[in-house]
């Protein structure tokens, strides 16, 4: 089975590609509330900082041809486990609670860029 890279205009903070292909299975990397429209980090509220992030993964989803529904596993990184509820009620919008994926929640020293959170996910075909 042969890596191929999901090709997006996604910018990246260092040498990674914002996903990777492995058979029928995508992995997206981490990505924070950068907003392409307004060419900043989102940084005004958790709530604002998640739902941003939540829609970039999401268009990586789409350009992939996949949905949330694909979404096997999620990994959430939080600078203040203070945020874990706030996040959480913005991250359950985004799934069908009967078809919710596997996920970790930890919290981390820093993230890049000064972000609060930084969200991960791998879908499938």
């Amino acid at each position: 089975m042969a890596k191929q890279i999901l090709k997006t205009s996604a910018k990246s903070l260092g040498p990674y590609s914002t996903g990777a292909w492995a058979g029928d299975t995508l992995f997206v990397s981490g990505q924070i509330a950068y907003s392409a429209e307004e060419e900043r980090i989102i940084l005004d509220s958790i709530p604002e900082e998640t739902h941003q992030i939540m829609k970039n993964i999401k268009g990586i989803l789409e350009i992939a041809g996949l949905t949330w529904n694909d979404v096997v596993k999620t990994s959430i990184f939080l600078t203040d486990m203070g945020n874990f509820s706030t996040v959480n009620e913005v991250y359950a919008q985004y799934f069908d609670i009967e078809l919710a994926p596997a996920r970790e929640c930890v919290q981390v020293a820093a993230l890049p860029g000064g972000v609060n959170v930084e969200i991960s996910v791998i879908a499938t075909k």
